[in-house]
């Protein structure tokens, strides 16, 4: 796996603690979105989110810009690990795409601030990894 971000907009990343990296998967079959606002990755152009599942565009990732989603799809996960983020200490996995194997952004699964619980189950995606499909 990648390097890992030691906060939301971190150069140089460092985990707090190497857990088990196994890869946990989105069905095989990587399904076609419908509609008119749909994220696409920018390396293949599988299908990953609808537009309307953005909570957030006020988000940093690794290479600039990102939106906090409520839903994801065609992805992949890799393993659970704690990261301090710009905004406290999170276990995160990280988010690829289920086709090409590209980083996209990363997965919260528990926040250990109070204040930032709304993010966990929430996917980060950076706006550097999609592209828009359906012309809008």
């Amino acid at each position: 796996l990648p390097p890992h971000v030691g906060r939301e907009s971190a150069a140089n990343p460092q985990p707090l603690r190497g857990l088990e990296r196994p890869v946990m998967s989105s069905p095989s079959a990587s399904s076609k979105l419908t509609g008119n606002r749909i994220y696409s990755c920018s390396f293949c152009r599988n299908h990953n989110a609808y537009h309307d599942d953005i909570i957030s565009k006020a988000f940093q990732g690794r290479h600039g810009r990102a939106f906090l989603f409520n839903d994801v799809c065609n992805i992949t996960l890799g393993g659970k690990e704690d990261r301090l983020l710009m905004t406290g200490l999170h276990t995160v996995r990280d988010v690829f795409c289920a086709s090409c194997s590209s980083l996209l952004g990363w997965k919260y699964d528990f926040a250990y601030e109070q204040s930032q619980k709304y993010k966990e189950g929430k996917f980060i995606v950076e706006k550097a990894m999609v592209l828009h499909e359906g012309g809008w």
